[in-house]
């Protein structure tokens, strides 16, 4: 990430196109608040957002099942991808619980997801820490260069920094940042990427955004596939303003297609058909 001014989010902000998909995100939002069932039955909508934003984060770590099999299933111990429906589930859970926390002390919360979302599979002294220099990562699915333990340090302490500094920059910008930064720096060995997908969800809620969580950007993220994350995710990496641009329109895509997931729940919800 730049860092050329003091609040560098703000001018990621300003790249060509970035305006256009945070007021598109931000008009979707309003949209859905403002349906009638949101008055009335707005747990239900966040519970419901939360089994699907779930869903589509497993999705994209390799576990593709099908939402009723998610919402049937009571044991996630049984095989690789049962684990990661459930590291999932339990992440999608607790982010609701670490929103002020967050604003305090960005890796506190980091490594808590890591050790909610490792759930007693990994060794306990590698879990919610960053990893050593020499320790390997387990994140199959992003085969981008692995930065050293060092590198992964410093940027985290860079991207805390930023974070508590607080930004003028909209939420959409902040949360595809600090979702590409996770997973640019892998920095835990195992569950990255649905660390960086909540991680994303937090930022959104936290910042006023998505307060009840009904928006989950995990759900556009599946649904727009696997190849168009990792394309997207490249611009990323790339740290060009195109790619940049790029990255994060792609996360306000996948919040207005989650958006969509949730107008979709309340209209079957007026209808009495969930």
């Amino acid at each position: 990430m730049s860092t050329t001014s003091s609040d560098p989010l703000v001018a990621l902000g300003a790249l060509p196109g970035v305006n256009d998909a945070v007021d598109s995100v931000r008009k979707a939002v309003d949209r859905v608040y403002g349906h009638r069932v949101m008055r009335r039955r707005s747990n239900e909508v966040t519970a419901e957002a939360a089994l699907r934003g779930a869903r589509g984060s497993a999705a994209l770590s390799g576990a593709d099942w099908n939402l009723e099999e998610v919402r049937r299933r009571t044991d996630f111990s049984g095989d690789d991808e049962a684990r990661v429906v459930g590291a999932a589930l339990r992440l999608t859970a607790e982010a609701g619980q670490l929103l002020s926390i967050w604003r305090q002390s960005p890796v506190r919360v980091l490594a808590r997801l890591h050790l909610v979302a490792a759930g007693g599979a990994a060794p306990e002294d590698a879990v919610g820490r960053p990893r050593l220099a020499g320790e390997p990562v387990d994140e199959p699915l992003i085969e981008a260069p692995l930065p050293s333990a060092d590198e992964v340090a410093g940027r985290l302490d860079g991207l805390s920094r930023l974070i508590l500094a607080g930004t003028e920059a909209p939420a959409l910008v902040t949360a595809a940042v600090v979702h590409g930064e996770l997973l640019a720096l892998r920095p835990f060995g195992s569950h990255n990427g649905l660390v960086a997908r909540t991680a994303e969800r937090i930022v959104l809620i936290g910042s006023g955004l998505d307060p009840k969580a009904i928006c989950p950007a995990e759900v556009g993220h599946a649904e727009q596939g696997r190849a168009a994350y990792l394309a997207a995710f490249d611009g990323y990496l790339s740290g060009t303003p195109e790619g940049m641009a790029a990255w994060i329109a792609h996360c306000g895509r996948s919040a207005e297609l989650g958006v969509r997931e949730s107008t979709a729940v309340c209209e079957a919800l007026q209808r009495g058909a969930a």
